[in-house]
């Protein structure tokens, strides 16, 4: 496919000397099994493909140690006595983490059990020719959004009248986010580490996913397809897993990732990030205030309209007191992006890809919000491992491409999807 950055080799960098990757082990014999957090949702997505969730447990054991989760600030009524704890707030988060990436934070790593929810939405019908058989996605969310976040992009790919050859798509989602925050609030440490969340996404390919593709109903608890005591490993994200496993992936679709090099993502935009993560809102009186109150924020109001009510209705969670509050905190969210050595690693990584999977980059172009990065540092990016690699870049959209412009990205993936996957099922990543 043509690209809209051209090829740019990246300059001398230095290195951050990536961790070894931490294995899987397998779960404890006896496991409690925790139902949906959510009322299910009725099983007509579309009128070709039908919804349902389900839950796995998450890798075991744990990058992490269990630590206590920071203290939120709302306890502190007077507005310079807040912003004094949520800077010193941040700026401990910040520490700890660089701490447990030098390897120096006390504790061994946790051996909570945690819980992964997965939607899936399979097609309704599947034709017995092999030579016709559709692509498996795997679609992960940004940091602070639930699953769900994906289906306005779905609907799209879904009604399209040159369908791309999809037979199923899995919506991941991290342990600390959406419906998985809830069934984990008791569980979560106090700091986090992106690796998690690809050892959890290699666990889910090897040891949970079925084996083929089916319209049958599969239980809310996925069954273990694989009995092997092997030990597992994975790192940073899907790129992470994609680099350890090569064979689970046929081709990436990267929409502007947080994959950076070390000097990139520090100093003041980093712990903005992190401070403003500390501050957010997290309850309102009803969703429909919630809803009012994002159209009147910039970053909200750029969304599509679809997109915003789809965080509404599953972004968030009825508390006992008969308000709303987001399932997935502002404190854990903040924890989140305070993890930038997994995607120091990542970047550097890169050009160790197998050259098999095909990357294609999806990068924003809106003149008031690029990206995380500049495009001298996005162009760089977008060729870490230039064989068999492509990139565009969708002016409409901000960072949050999913989010801003759900049917041009839909349009995208679907040129590309019925360009490499015009007969034979494979697994696609996004």
């Amino acid at each position: 496919m043509t690209s809209t950055y051209l090829y740019q080799p990246s300059p001398q960098w230095t290195s951050v000397h990536p961790r070894p990757f931490y294995p899987l082990h397998e779960h404890p014999a006896s496991l409690a099994y925790p139902q949906l957090p959510s009322s299910p949702r009725p099983p007509a997505f579309h009128d070709l493909y039908t919804l349902s969730t389900h839950i796995i447990p998450a890798a075991y054991p744990r990058v992490v140690p269990d630590i206590p989760i920071p203290e939120a600030p709302s306890q502190y009524t007077d507005k310079e006595e807040r912003k004094r704890h949520v800077q010193r707030l941040g700026g401990e988060i910040a520490e700890r983490q660089e701490l447990f990436g030098r390897g120096q934070l006390p504790g061994e790593p946790s051996r909570k059990v945690l819980w992964n929810c997965i939607n899936r939405y399979v097609k309704n019908t599947h034709s017995t020719d092999n030579k016709s058989k559709g692509v498996t996605l795997l679609l992960a969310h940004a940091n602070g959004f639930p699953k769900e976040i994906w289906e306005t992009t779905l609907r799209c790919l879904f009604s399209s009248s040159e369908g791309p050859p999809i037979d199923e798509d899995w919506s991941f989602e991290a342990v600390q986010h959406g419906d998985s925050a809830l069934l984990n609030a008791s569980s979560l440490s106090g700091i986090y580490e992106w690796m998690d969340n690809a050892r959890d996404i290699a666990n889910f390919l090897l040891n949970y996913i079925p084996s083929a593709v089916s319209n049958t109903v599969l239980s809310t608890h996925l069954p273990r397809v694989s009995n092997d005591a092997t030990l597992l490993e994975a790192a940073r994200r899907e790129v992470m897993a994609a680099l350890k496993f090569p064979a689970l992936f046929s081709s990436m679709i990267l929409i502007d990732p947080v994959i950076v090099q070390s000097h990139q993502y520090r100093g003041d935009n980093f712990r903005a990030y992190v401070i403003g993560a500390i501050q957010r809102r997290d309850r309102w009186s009803s969703r429909e205030e919630a809803l009012r109150t994002f159209k009147a924020s910039p970053l909200f109001a750029a969304w599509h309209p679809d997109v915003l009510q789809l965080y509404v209705d599953y972004g968030l969670t009825d508390t006992p007191e008969g308000e709303v509050k987001l399932k997935m905190s502002g404190m854990h969210e903040a924890l989140s992006f305070a993890n930038d050595l997994a995607s120091n690693e990542t970047w550097e990584l890169l050009e160790k890809l197998d050259k098999k999977i095909e990357l294609r980059w999806i990068v924003p172009g809106r003149p008031t919000d690029k990206s995380m990065q500049s495009p001298e540092a996005t162009r760089i990016r977008v060729w870490r491992r230039p064989a068999n690699s492509s990139n565009i870049v969708i002016h409409s959209a901000g960072h949050l491409v999913v989010q801003e412009s759900p049917q041009e990205l839909a349009q995208d993936i679907s040129d590309f999807l019925r360009r490499k996957y015009k007969t034979t099922g494979m697994k696609a990543q996004l």
